[in-house]
C-alpha cells in the first residue's frame, strides 16, 4: 500500500497519538465490517440468526459474525467521543457540537433511507427499507444534539441506565394495529413498520440502547482533550475496559440478567460458542459489555503503539469511513451481479461462495483495491477544509 499522497496521518506527537488511536480503531471495525458485508453478499445461502443457532452454525461462521459484533458498537462510541472532540475546539463548544450533530443526524438518516438502501436493494422506488446502522447512528446524533446541554454528571447516568437497563423491557411488545408499535419498533422492539400500501420500513436497530452508548462516548470526551494527561486516559481505558470484560463474564456465567440465557454443550467449543453467543437487536448490556469493553483495550492499545507503521493503513480507512461505507457497498452489489451474470445462481435463487475461506479471501482483496480510493479521499477531505460538507463524510 503505496504512502505517497500526504494526508495527516500517522500523527506522532504526544498529544496527538490520542487522536490516531481513534481513527486507527475505527479503521480496524471498518474492516471486521467488510468482512461481514462480504458474508451478508456472497454467502447468504449461510444467513445465521441473530443470536445464532450455534448447533448449527460452524465455528468459522460464528467467530467471523463475532468480529462484526465490535462494529456498530464501536462507532456509535466513537461518534460520541468525537462530538465532544468537535466542540472543544470552538469557544461556545455544546453549540457547536449540538449543531453539529444535528445537521449531520438528518443527513445520516437522508442517506440511510437513499443511497445506502439503494446500494443494498437496488429497487426503484423501493417497497422496502431496511433502517440500518447509519440510520440508528443518525438518530443517536439527533438525540445527543439535545442531551450536550445537561451536565456531564447527569449524561453519564443516563448512558448508564440507557445501556444496562433497558433490558427490563424485552418483555414488552406492541401489536402492529396498536398505538404505541411504531415508536416501540422504532426504539427498542425489532420490526415492521406499514408506511403504505407498497412502503414498509425495517427498523432493524433499536435506537433506546444505541442512545446510551452514543452518550457515554460523548461524556468520555474530557479523557480524550488536548493536553490531559496519556497516561491517566490509558490508566483509565484499561480499568473500564476490563472491568465492562470482568462485568461480562460475571453476568453471563450467572444468567440473571442482560441476555438470553446461556446453557453449557457436550462440547467445550460449542460451549464457548454459546457462552460468546449475544443479542445484537437491539444491543443486549452483555452484547455492549463485550464489545465496548473489547473496543476500550483496542483503543489504549494502538494509543500506546502510535506511530507504528502498520497502523497506517487503519488510520487511512478511519479518516474517511462514511465514503468507505457507501463506496464498499455498491462495490459489493456490482461484484455479486456481475458473478450473477457470469456463473448464474448456485444456490436456489442466489450466487454465493462455497466455504468461508472465499469470504475472507475475498476480503482482503477488497481491502487492498479499496484502500487507494480512499486514501484519496482522505487526502482531499484533509486538503479542502474549505469545503463545507466535505466533514459530512
Amino acid at each position: 500500500m503505496s504512502s505517497d499522497t500526504p494526508i495527516p496521518l500517522p500523527r506522532t506527537t504526544p498529544g496527538a497519538s490520542r487522536l490516531q488511536s481513534i481513527d486507527a480503531l475505527r479503521g480496524l471495525v471498518i474492516l471486521f465490517m467488510l468482512i461481514d458485508h462480504v458474508r451478508e453478499t456472497f454467502y447468504l445461502h449461510h444467513q445465521v440468526p441473530d443470536p445464532m443457532d450455534v448447533s448449527t452454525t460452524a465455528p468459522e461462521l460464528f467467530f467471523s459474525r463475532m468480529l462484526a459484533h465490535l462494529c456498530a458498537p464501536v462507532f456509535v462510541l466513537l461518534t460520541g467521543l468525537s462530538a465532544f472532540l468537535y466542540g472543544s475546539k470552538y469557544e461556545d463548544g455544546r453549540a457547536a457540537a449540538s449543531g453539529f450533530l444535528f445537521k449531520r443526524g438528518l443527513f445520516l438518516v437522508l442517506l440511510e433511507v437513499t443511497v445506502v438502501n439503494f446500494a443494498w436493494t437496488f429497487q426503484f422506488p423501493p417497497t422496502k427499507i431496511f433502517l440500518q446502522v447509519i440510520w440508528a447512528i443518525g438518530l443517536s446524533m439527533l438525540a445527543l444534539s439535545a442531551l450536550v446541554w445537561l451536565p456531564r454528571r447527569l449524561i453519564i447516568p443516563l448512558g448508564v441506565l440507557l445501556v444496562a437497563g433497558h433490558n427490563l423491557l424485552d418483555h414488552l411488545h406492541f401489536a402492529p394495529d396498536h398505538a404505541m408499535h411504531t415508536l416501540w419498533a422504532v426504539l427498542h422492539d425489532r420490526g415492521w413498520i406499514e408506511v403504505t400500501e407498497t412502503l414498509r420500513l425495517r427498523t432493524s436497530y433499536p435506537l433506546l440502547p444505541w442512545i446510551g452508548v452514543i452518550a457515554l462516548g460523548y461524556a468520555m470526551g474530557p479523557w480524550f482533550a488536548k493536553g490531559t494527561d496519556a497516561l491517566q486516559r490509558q490508566r483509565r481505558l484499561l480499568v473500564w475496559g476490563l472491568g465492562l470484560l470482568a462485568g461480562f463474564v460475571l453476568l453471563r456465567a450467572a444468567n440473571v440478567y442482560g441476555d438470553k440465557p446461556w446453557v453449557a454443550a457436550d462440547s467445550l467449543l460449542v460451549s464457548v460458542m454459546g457462552f460468546l453467543n449475544i443479542t445484537k437487536y437491539p444491543p443486549s448490556l452483555l452484547f455492549l459489555a463485550l464489545t465496548v469493553g473489547i473496543g476500550l483495550l483496542l483503543l489504549r492499545a494502538f494509543e500506546r503503539r502510535a506511530g507504528a507503521g502498520w497502523l497506517l493503513p487503519l488510520t487511512v480507512f478511519g479518516a474517511a469511513p462514511m465514503f468507505f461505507y457507501v463506496l464498499h457497498l455498491y462495490v459489493l452489489k456490482l461484484l455479486y451481479l456481475g458473478a450473477q451474470a457470469i456463473w448464474g445462481n448456485n444456490y436456489g435463487e442466489l450466487f454465493g461462495f462455497g466455504a468461508m475461506w472465499m469470504v475472507w479471501l475475498t476480503t482482503v482483496v477488497l481491502g487492498f483495491a479499496l484502500y487507494p480510493p480512499v486514501k484519496a479521499f482522505a487526502a482531499f477531505k484533509a486538503r479542502r477544509r474549505d469545503i463545507a460538507w466535505l466533514k459530512y463524510l
